[in-house]
């Protein structure tokens, strides 16, 4: 944490904010997304990642893990449920060439170029390509890297997907599961309460709330895989100045349940003062986070 780090499609009572979808997308491709490069670049280096791996990305996003993966040589299939606007952004990161082009089209032009493969829907959709031939590969990696442990309700909804993906990989296939550390560890945890504090009145649907330490382990159960392996990276949120971590902040989906319970404005006006002590004297914002990530494996069936 969609999650971006809190997701925008969580679940909360009362209507949606209005929001640009498109500026948030960009804004979270922009500026908060590679916050979570030091966990991409663990995870690959640990799982040694490359021209044999089949991964199966879920909720990619704008498809900034996916590219990385790729640049190592994997071939990438990519899944995003919730926002169009950051699918896009992926196809404009991995297909660049094919950007407005039919489906067909893009299709065709990925397998010969890189086997890179965009999915809007769910993991079902995500058959491997020439599935009806019994001897199609399966994947041999799962990533879920949109860090849970902060916004309620978001562990329910990964074991889902899991349990959805799981059918897709080989049998004993690593699944990689990403977390919040202990708030003590994060700064941004500090920073992530105006979400709670605001969202009150709607009985904190949908808004933060601390990681607890085996969120993880208990997702991975729920979906029916052995846990395997765990690890801690330091991924520091550093902005370039305050107006820069408002909007990548609020990029993540965190807020919206504060925005609808409240204003625009006041979510703004409270976020901004709760990241006044994580500025530094050049202007700039740095808030040091740990996350944690799980390595499950799947029913050796």
């Amino acid at each position: 944490m969609t999650p971006t780090l809190v997701r925008q499609h969580q679940p909360h009572a009362g209507p949606a904010p209005r929001v640009d979808l498109r500026a948030r997308a960009r804004d979270w491709s922009e500026i908060q997304e590679r916050m979570l490069v030091p966990l991409y670049e663990a995870v690959y280096e640990r799982l040694d990642v490359g021209p044999g791996t089949r991964l199966l990305g879920l909720g990619c996003g704008s498809g900034l893990a996916l590219l990385m993966a790729a640049a190592r040589g994997a071939a990438v299939t990519g899944v995003e449920s919730s926002s169009p606007e950051r699918l896009a952004l992926a196809r404009e990161r991995l297909l660049p060439e094919t950007t407005g082009a039919t489906e067909a089209t893009q299709a065709q032009s990925t397998r010969a170029r890189t086997g890179a493969r965009l999915v809007e829907g769910s993991p079902e959709d995500a058959v491997p390509e020439a599935a009806a031939d019994a001897q199609a590969p399966a994947y041999t990696l799962v990533t879920a890297f949109e860090p849970i442990g902060c916004l309620a309700g978001d562990a329910e909804g990964l074991s889902g997907l899991l349990a959805a993906a799981t059918p897709l990989a080989e049998r004993d296939a690593s699944v990689v599961l990403a977390g919040w550390g202990p708030p003590e560890r994060c700064a941004t945890s500090s920073v992530l309460r105006v979400a709670t504090k605001l969202a009150d009145p709607l009985r904190g649907g949908g808004s933060w709330r601390p990681a607890l330490r085996d969120d993880l382990e208990e997702v991975a159960q729920r979906a029916g895989l052995r846990p395997d392996g765990s690890g801690r990276v330091a991924c520091a949120f550093g902005y370039a100045d305050v107006d820069s971590a408002v909007r990548g902040l609020l990029s993540t989906g965190l807020f919206d349940a504060a925005i609808t319970a409240t204003d625009q404005e006041q979510v703004d006006k409270e976020l901004t003062e709760a990241l006044h002590p994580h500025r530094r004297p050049d202007g700039t914002v740095w808030m040091p986070n740990v996350f944690r990530y799980l390595i499950a494996r799947t029913p050796q069936r």
